[in-house]
């Protein structure tokens, strides 16, 4: 029933353009919300899945947008969907959304909690909960579909609209990139995205005019030794000992070699070795996570990841032939999101004209997240890139609110939903007009 609703809004939607256009977005937008974005909402939270696995929230995104009378393609980069609606002549913009879903079982409190488990890309069955507000995104995603549809007398050019998975483990902008997103559709002039966030209060959107999120990558170091009897360590390499000066040494990577303005992070995870009280084993692996906001800075550290484990392990009489094994993951690895200053600056006005100047905000960075919404703007590729913050916690409840990936983690959907929706369609228009 919900999603004969949808079909029904849509449509009337598209067919009453004209004069849609013409009324007010704001009141156009909460009358959607209450007709059926907030509906499609709790499906989203109540139905969550994992990275890669977003089978039937990419079909239910795609079954909503193309009732909109955009050209609709599933299967981009696994789950991806890709609609496109053109206009005439103009630029072309890109919206994306992230869909997935977290492996944590929800204990919000929420009336529409999920309860769902999946089967992981690892074979492991696994409970599942929207814990990063991606089920506002890509609600909101279909949300702006209808709303630039209904107003397609107000812009010109060509809308590209991106349903992305694998977000959690940024990895699947990347594969959207491979396989063909700029090459089979239209190539995006500027490309948008919005985050909700549960530390910024309701009502307000942080446009960042330069770095929006950190690189991250993982890396993973396995350390050989050779076994003995704990009471006889001078009988062998005690891999425990090699790994444990690596992880101190590698905080002075950022402390000694960093320049102190710059921001970087090496955070050992985890670290897993030997099995007995009184045995040195043969073996340590290590799990690191490494952030920076500079490509450069990113560069460094990984490079001197390799020179501290090497060097390390030289010094501690292990042999050239037992050297550490540094691997950087070729999945888990994103470039740092930097907006496009002069872009960044057109959204923030669109934003301000279209909603108030009292709703931006611009709040202090508190950690080194990353997202990869980085690969569809990197600087080779030539799109310019805008990825913005919209609240979601009550303004006495941020300081307090449970955290990103908490299994208590929860988002007021009304009214971050309609701001997000109602930011992105104001901030498009604007862009489109402004070519």
């Amino acid at each position: 029933m919900k999603l004969i609703t949808s079909f029904m809004v849509g449509a009337a939607l598209c067919v009453g353009s004209t004069a849609l256009a013409q009324s007010d977005l704001r009141a156009d937008i909460a009358a959607d919300y209450d007709a059926n974005l907030e509906d499609l909402f709790i499906h989203f939270h109540e139905n969550p899945e994992l990275s890669h696995r977003e089978f039937k929230t990419a079909k239910r995104l795609a079954t909503e947008i193309s009732a909109l009378g955009y050209d609709v393609t599933e299967g981009v980069g696994g789950t991806g969907v890709v609609a496109v609606l053109k206009n005439g002549d103009g630029p072309t913009i890109m919206i994306r959304a992230d869909m997935d879903g977290l492996p944590v079982k929800e204990n919000s409190g929420l009336s529409y909690s999920s309860v769902a488990t999946q089967e992981d890309i690892d074979g492991e069955v696994k409970p599942v909960m929207h814990a990063c507000g991606h089920d506002v995104h890509i609600t909101s995603l279909v949300g702006t579909a209808r709303q630039m549809a209904a107003r397609k007398d107000q812009w010109s050019g060509t809308l590209v609209l991106i349903a992305q998975p694998a977000e959690e483990r940024i990895s699947g902008a990347r594969e959207m990139i491979n396989d063909g997103l700029y090459k089979r559709f239209p190539k995006p002039d500027y490309a948008l995205a919005f985050h909700v966030s549960a530390d910024t209060p309701l009502n307000r959107i942080d446009v960042p005019l330069g770095i929006s999120s950190s690189s991250s990558d993982s890396v993973d170091i396995v350390v050989h030794g050779v076994g003995a009897h704990g009471a006889a360590p001078h009988k062998g390499i005690d891999p425990v000992l090699v790994a444990s000066q690596i992880v101190v040494t590698l905080q002075s990577v950022v402390s000694r070699t960093i320049a102190p303005l710059d921001a970087g992070v090496i955070t050992v995870g985890a670290i897993h070795g030997g099995f007995k009280h009184n045995i040195i084993g043969d073996k340590v692996e290590m799990q690191l996570t490494v952030r920076s906001d500079d490509h450069e800075v990113r560069a460094q550290l990984l490079d001197s990841i390799d020179r501290v484990a090497a060097g390390v392990a030289q010094s501690l009489g292990v042999p050239q032939d037992l050297m550490p094994e540094v691997i950087r993951s070729k999945t888990e690895t994103t470039p740092p999101t930097i907006n496009d200053a002069a872009s960044a600056q057109k959204v923030r006005d669109a934003i301000s004209a279209a909603m108030g100047d009292d709703i931006l905000i611009d709040m202090p960075r508190e950690g080194m997240g990353a997202e990869d919404f980085a690969y569809f703007v990197t600087p080779e590729s030539g799109v310019k890139g805008v990825y913005f913050s919209v609240g979601g916690t009550p303004a006495k409840d941020v300081k307090d609110a449970p955290s990103h990936h908490s299994p208590f983690f929860k988002i007021v959907p009304e009214p971050a939903i309609k701001t997000g929706t109602e930011a992105m369609t104001a901030s498009a228009i604007s862009l489109f007009n402004q070519e």
